[in-house]
């Protein structure tokens, strides 16, 4: 039976939050949905150029033969690398087409990034490498300095190419190999291949009429110009004090940035579509005390408790007590109320008491910005109408006190964007705003076809390409293989399970691709590949497990993680996943190998 205001003693009203959210859905809703986004090539290649090293690199051009190439440097190759190195693997090449290892924390070095699941949890291999961060939540030095820290331990640069972009993957039936060529001229090849490109991996901009014709200088957050800005990613960006500068972008790089733009700009102009939810972030130091407190196994348990938490089942203990987890804690104190007569509750009764836990803690989030923001008008364009988990909410103490700066000023484009750009600045409801700088922060391609994100096409048996193998979707067996492309590995979203801690998801998958090598090796075996059965079997469990927050996403805000307001379209971040959720698939995969069957697989 559903609840009413009246039996639960609320201080708000269900019906009307539920009707502002729709309204402010419906206003943001775009027919063209991620076609609104330009593709970064051609005219616009200069965004996400690497301004970190030196220009003139050249190598020699690689023809070796090694047992794993590993392709993308961030945390899951780095991950891939230490389980495979733990294994007893030799030859393993990273190849990543940055400066250094890092992925993602190689390319983010703007002012202010700093990670949002505590680093305890979000830092992979902390016990491993014998490392504890400073702070509970690390800014981007520590970030990818820990990178860093991974790839020496497990001598991951010996082989490592850097400054390097794959070309293209083809196997090579008659040697069971698989040929890698690059924009280095490499022609190595290796037994397995692993690819870890990570789902946020390329920039996109808004295509905005007139996006080509701007004259002043320009950048993406993924590719900041500390050239032009002065500072470093601690902020003191000492260059923009004479600077009219405009960001277009209120998500979470957004909001860790704005702050830095608004101290030393003369004047910072915060282009906003849709305001993210910001709460407080509340760092602290390490306590040494609760350091030498830990025991072994420390990191793994932590991540399973948040995980679980976060997957929505109450734990006993929250270990990590944040912003995530709060949300689980309302609800927590809230469901024991409803069963104290002993009676089960229904799964409509929980989903309302998950949604009116959701629009209490969004009522906090609102009430902050009218404690912070000065401003009424600016203020009330800063709240976010919309349940917590439509966007990836945000944490940070110093977004909302910008906005009291004189030389800050929110442009709330009211749900539409910005109408076009000039030669000289941005336009909006008829108003130009004249700047010397423009600032896109507005994330990376979802959605997009998998190998235009990778950047290359794979090849597998008879020349088929993975493009036109997944032409209807993707088709894999458990997310990680392809009938087809023997000896590839996939890690990443591709028709698992996704977690609020993305490491988490790659720990797991790690492990599930080492056990697998491994296993080909006792058996001597020469390829790994999904039988037909076995990946028609998947791809059918996934399309038919129930989408738990399927109607949820739909009536979500645009977003990435809808699809732009397209959720069971297919393009959302949250598609084509398993969906019983992460817990029911790690427990699912772990029992597939226990059994020792490998059902749906050839090891041959």
């Amino acid at each position: 039976m559903a609840l009413d205001t009246a039996d639960t003693g609320l201080d708000f009203d269900p019906d009307a939050l539920r009707e502002r959210y729709r309204l402010e859905r419906d206003r943001r809703l775009r027919p063209e949905a991620n076609d609104q986004y330009v593709e970064v090539k051609g005219d616009f290649s200069h965004y996400v150029d690497d301004p970190y090293v030196e220009p003139g690199f050249t190598r020699a051009a690689l023809t070796d033969t090694v047992d794993v190439v590993i392709i993308g440097g961030g945390f899951g190759g780095l991950m891939a690398g230490a389980q495979l190195r733990k294994a007893g693997a030799d030859t393993i090449r990273i190849i990543e087409k940055g400066g250094d290892f890092g992925g993602t924390w190689y390319w983010n070095r703007y002012p202010g990034a700093q990670c949002d699941v505590e680093a305890y949890i979000y830092l992979p291999l902390l016990e491993e490498t014998g490392f504890l961060p400073k702070e509970k939540y690390s800014y981007a030095p520590e970030i990818l300095a820990h990178a860093r820290r991974i790839g020496e331990h497990f001598d991951l640069y010996k082989d490592a190419c850097f400054q390097t972009q794959i070309s293209e993957l083809r196997w090579l039936e008659d040697e069971k190999l698989w040929l890698v060529t690059t924009n280095r001229d490499d022609r190595m090849k290796a037994r397995f291949v692993i690819m870890s490109n990570g789902p946020l991996n390329r920039p996109k901009l808004p295509g905005i009429p007139g996006i080509d014709r701007y004259k002043g200088h320009s950048f993406h957050t993924s590719r900041w110009d500390y050239g032009y800005t002065g500072g470093d990613t601690t902020g003191n960006l000492d260059k923009l004090a004479d600077k009219r500068v405009a960001i277009i972008g209120t998500g979470a790089t957004g909001i860790q940035c704005v702050s830095h733009l608004g101290r030393h700009a003369k004047q910072l102009y915060v282009f906003q579509r849709t305001p993210s939810s910001v709460d407080l972030r509340g760092n602290r130091p390490t306590d040494p005390a609760w350091a030498k407190s830990l025991t072994p196994g420390w990191q793994k348990r932590r991540m399973d408790n948040f995980n679980l938490l976060v997957s929505g089942l109450p734990q006993d203990e929250d270990q990590v007590q944040d912003g995530w987890t709060d949300i689980i804690r309302n609800l927590s104190a809230m469901v024991p109320a409803r069963l104290a007569d002993g009676a089960a509750m229904t799964m409509e009764e929980l989903e309302r008491q998950v949604e009116l836990a959701d629009f209490r803690k969004m009522n906090q989030i609102r009430a902050r910005v009218d404690e912070v923001v000065k401003d009424p008008k600016t203020a009330e364009a800063l709240k976010p109408w919309y349940r917590q988990f439509c966007k990836r909410p945000t944490f940070n103490d110093d977004y909302l006190p910008t906005f009291n700066r004189p030389n800050v000023q929110l442009i709330d484009t009211l749900g539409r964007g910005v109408d076009s750009v000039t030669e000289t600045g941005l336009v909006f409801d008829g108003v130009e705003y004249e700047v010397d700088c423009i600032i896109f922060a507005t994330g990376f391609e979802v959605g997009t076809a998998y190998t235009r994100r990778a950047g290359f096409e794979v090849y597998g048996v008879g020349g088929q390409t993975l493009t036109d193998h997944w032409t209807s979707g993707m088709k894999t067996l458990h997310g990680f293989y392809s009938h087809g492309f023997p000896n590839c590995f996939h890690l990443g979203i591709t028709q698992n399970a996704l977690t609020v801690n993305f490491p988490h998801m790659l720990d797991e998958q790690v492990q599930h691709v080492a056990a697998l090598i491994q296993e080909a090796s006792d058996r001597q075996a020469r390829t790994i590949e999904p039988t037909v059965d076995g990946e028609s079997g998947w791809v059918r469990t996934v399309r038919e497990s129930p989408q738990a927050n399927l109607q949820f996403r739909r009536d979500c805000t645009p977003g990435y993680y809808n699809g732009e307001g397209t959720a069971g379209s297919g393009a959302g971040i949250f598609e084509q996943l398993y969906g019983p959720g992460p817990v029911a698939f790690y427990d699912l995969v772990r029992d597939w190998r226990a059994a020792g069957t490998f059902d749906g697989l050839a090891i041959a």
